[in-house]
Formats: C-alpha cells, structure tokens, sequence
C-alpha cells in the first residue's frame, strides 16, 4: 500500500477517482482499511480547520507579547487562508499531476514545518510569514483528503457517509480551535498553540505510509503555475481592499491601488485561462462549470456556511474576553458549544441524504443557523449565558447540516475528467467563506467600536475596556459592535437560504453531472 502507481492519460474510467486517466481501484479494499484510512486523512484536515480558528482566542495575548497592532492581528489570522485560498486551484489540479498521495504527505511535512516556525516566531511579522508557510501546506494537504475519499470509497451511500464524516471533521476542526488554543494559553506559551501540530502530523506521515492506497499520477496532466500566481494577486488585493474600505480611518489611495490589483489580478486570470483552452490545455479553473445548479449551489451553500460559522466564532471569543471579562479558555469553551451538536448533525446529514435530499438539508441548515444567531443577539444583553449557548449551537447544528452534504453536491456533480479542479473549488469554497468573514467583520467590528465610544477610547478597541473612566462606555461600545456584526451573519444566513433554495430546487438527492445544464 505505500508504492506509488503512475498511469498513462486515457479515458476516464467512470468509477470515482481521480481525474481523467486516474483509475479508481483503491489498496484499502477491506471496510477496516478504508474507514481507518477515512480516519487518517480526517486527522489532516482537523488541523487545517483547527489552525484556522486556533488563534481567536490567542489575539488578546499576541497583542501583549508581540505587540501586535489590530491590523497586524488580522493579517496573522488571514494570512493562512489567503495563500491556502490562494493557491488551492493550483494544488488540487497538481494533484492529479503527480497523485494526491504524494500531495497529501508533502502537505503534512509542510505544515508541520510551518507550525515549527509559527511557534518560535520573534515577531509579528515573522508569524504573519509563518502563518504563510502554514497555508501553504494546508492548500497542498486539504484538496488531496477529498480526491482520497472519491478514491477509495466507490459505493455512492458509503461514500456520502464518509463524506459527512469529512464535513463534520472539518466543523469540529474550525470549532474545537478556540478551545485548544484557550487551554493550552491558559497553561503554556503561546507558541504551544503551534507546536502542538508537530506530533500530529509525524503520527499522520507514519499512518498514511502504512495504510494509504496507492499513488495514482498521471504524468501528462498539465499544470499551472502562473494561473496560481494570478488568483493569488486577485486574493490579496480584493482582501486588502475589503479591509481598507471597513477602516473608518483607512486611505482612499489604497482602496483604489488594492482594487485595481484585484481586477488586474482577476482580469489575467481569466485570460490565462481562455489560453490555455486555446492552446488544447486544461485550464485551472473552467467557469463553464458553475452552469450546473448543484455545483454552483454546493459552493455558495459551503462558502456562506463557513462565513457565518467562522464569524460567529471569531466576534464571539473577542466579545467575552474583551468586554465579558472571559480567560481565553473560557471564551474558547463558550464557543465549543457549536461543536458538539454540529458533529451529528453533519454525520447524520451524510447518511440520510437519500432521504432527506439536499435542499431540506442546506436550506433548513441556513435557516437553523439564523435562528442561532438571532438567538445569540437576542441573548447576550440581558438574558441568562444559557441563552447565548443554545443559540450557539443552533448555529453549529445549521454548519453542520450544510457542510455533511454540500461537499457532496460539489464533487459529485462534477465531470470525472475535472475530480482535482471541483475537489480545489470545494476546498476554496470553504476557505473563501473563512477569509471573508475575518476580513469584513473582523475589519467592521471597530468602525462600529469606533462610532459608538467615546472619543478618548475610540482609537483602542483592545484595551478601550480597560480605561479608568471610560471603559464602562467603551464595554458598551463593544457589545454594540458585536451584536451589529452577528446581524450582518445571519443576515448572510437569511440569503444563503434563499439562494439554495433555488440552486436545490425539486429537492435532489444524489448529485449526478449533468452536461447539459
């Protein structure tokens, strides 16, 4: 099971696999072997949604060990999924290149060299720059866990269910994060929050050489480097440009020159693209695709998902430490309350799809998911912290019931031939969502401080709290700021479930690729 296949280009071979030419027939031929595997491969994505929220908790104290500025303490959270976001259309149709084993493995050893240099980081920056590295490996690791599972499990029902089994790892990763990083700030340096990947990812390096399938490649898969290089320069100027237009304090010359750098980005992307179609080459991402509804809804259902959990995550651990009077594993437990319901929920939802069909699902999720956070707005000024949790997780059973099925919707309407391109826009969908939610709302969250505050403190949205005489009004600030943003979050919700709605639409309940549409 640990030697490498290489396969020559050829017809697709109509079982799920790979890509075209990439034969399905997985080594772990025994329901021990591939739900062990399922295991080993959901370990690796754990860490990659746990590192993405593992520092909500740790902003606070970065703040007074590193000195850390606010914008610096966005750019050490959103440099991770900006270069994941980033290069993840790349890495997923690289991995059909070269097989999404060997992608898996260098992505596990990237990343446990990324946590190394996070962990020992002097500075702010530093950390930023090791935040890249780690985002680097998570882009490399996250498409080949998918494209795995397509390859191993072939019966569509057990492979919904390891799916769903996927999707609620992902969840429980993203959730359990806060409460990592809470306990282990708590008890050790904050470097710990990294260091404790290392372990993981040697023991997934030693599993995955005993029990992974076979590396399926095909060598005359073309791949592009400069249609990467091109997203990423879209990424970074349309991020830069979102958070420069929340900061009430922010430069219209900026807004302007990271704009343009997002449409220039945007612009050569697309007609890479159109080139190397012309060229008789397979382009890294075939807009054409998003023309089937159930692609195009499993996407927006999996980026919007991730916005509102990843939102509601963030603003929360920063309200109750902030101006609650919360310790970082406190707040990280508080937020932990989304994670345990979301676990059947998403595990539930894979196993019950032929049953209950994907709009009732993602739909009822989204809906589920605004109902949580109304809750949450509801709760916080004046009702007991029970309320709040009960709310909380009403938003994790929502993600959870959205994300066990809207991976499925994506791959499973997905031509064979483009397995790695609709695994990287699967990937990315749920990233995007993440990028997105920290960069607005993290960047909206002080306007709103800022407008409400009194003029001594409104500069200081950290440590406005703390202030002699203003810090009763500064708290108030605060807790308006957070409940502004939480409307905006279910807001999203509210129009997510109209979109999918549509998207899934006669309720379907298997997603097959239809040509046509």
């Amino acid at each position: 099971m640990s030697h490498t296949k290489t396969t020559t280009a050829g017809p697709a071979s109509g079982r799920p696999g790979g890509g075209a030419g990439t034969p399905a027939a997985p080594s772990a031929t025994t329901p021990a072997q591939r739900w062990t595997f399922l295991g080993i491969i959901s370990l690796g994505l754990f860490l990659v949604g746990a590192d993405n929220s593992i520092l909500y908790t740790a902003l606070p104290v970065l703040r007074d060990e590193l000195q850390t500025t606010a914008l610096q303490g966005l750019w050490i959270i959103n440099a991770y999924p900006l270069v994941l976001v980033g290069l993840l259309l790349g890495t997923g149709t690289l991995g059909d290149k070269i097989g999404h084993r060997v992608m898996f493995l260098t992505g596990v050893s990237v990343f446990g060299v990324g946590s190394l240099l996070a962990a020992f980081s002097p500075n702010a920056w530093m950390l930023i720059a090791a935040r890249a590295v780690l985002g680097f490996g998570a882009a490399t690791m996250m498409p080949a866990t998918l494209a795995l599972i397509r390859q191993t499990f072939t019966d569509v029902r057990e492979r919904n269910t390891a799916i769903g089994i996927w999707g609620s790892v992902a969840v429980v990763g993203a959730a359990s994060g806060p409460v990592m990083g809470g306990f282990l700030l708590e008890h050790f340096h904050w470097g710990t929050v990294f260091l404790i990947n290392v372990p993981v990812a040697v023991a997934i390096l030693v599993a995955t050489a005993a029990y992974a399938p076979a590396n399926y490649a095909d060598p005359s898969r073309h791949w592009d480097v400069l249609s990467s290089v091109w997203a990423m320069l879209t990424m970074v100027g349309a991020v830069m440009a979102i958070k420069e237009i929340a900061n009430s304090e922010g430069s219209a010359g900026l807004v302007l020159g990271s704009v343009g750098v997002a449409l220039v980005g945007a612009v050569l992307f697309a007609h890479r693209q159109n080139l190397l179609k012309r060229r008789g080459m397979p382009a890294l991402l075939e807009f054409a695709i998003f023309r089937d509804r159930m692609f195009a809804g499993g996407t927006l259902a999996a980026m919007f998902a991730m916005f509102v959990l990843a939102g509601a995550e963030l603003m929360t651990t920063q309200r109750f430490q902030t101006s609650g009077g919360f310790s970082p594993l406190e707040a990280g437990l508080l937020v932990a309350s989304a994670a345990v319901p979301a676990i059947p929920a998403s595990i539930l939802g894979g196993m019950n799809l032929h049953r209950l069909g994907f709009r009732t699902l993602i739909t009822g999720g989204f809906v589920i998911g605004a109902a949580g956070v109304a809750t949450v707005v509801w709760a916080v000024p004046d009702q007991p912290l029970w309320a709040a949790v009960i709310g909380l997780g009403l938003v994790g059973v929502g993600s959870g019931c959205v994300m066990s099925v809207s991976s499925s919707a994506i791959i499973g309407s997905a031509p064979e031939s483009k397995a790695g391109m609709a695994s990287s826009v699967e990937a990315i969908s749920y990233e995007f969502g993440t990028l997105l939610s920290v960069a607005i709302l993290g960047s909206l969250m002080p306007m709103f401080y800022a407008m409400r505050a009194p003029a001594e403190v409104a500069h200081d949205v950290d440590h406005g709290v703390d202030h002699p005489v203003f810090g009763a009004a500064a708290a108030d600030a605060y807790d308006t700021g957070y409940l502004l943003v939480l409307v905006i979050g279910g807001v999203v919700a509210v129009v997510a479930a109209l979109v999918t709605a549509w998207c899934f639409r006669g309720n379907p309940k298997e997603a097959k690729y239809s040509a046509h549409e």
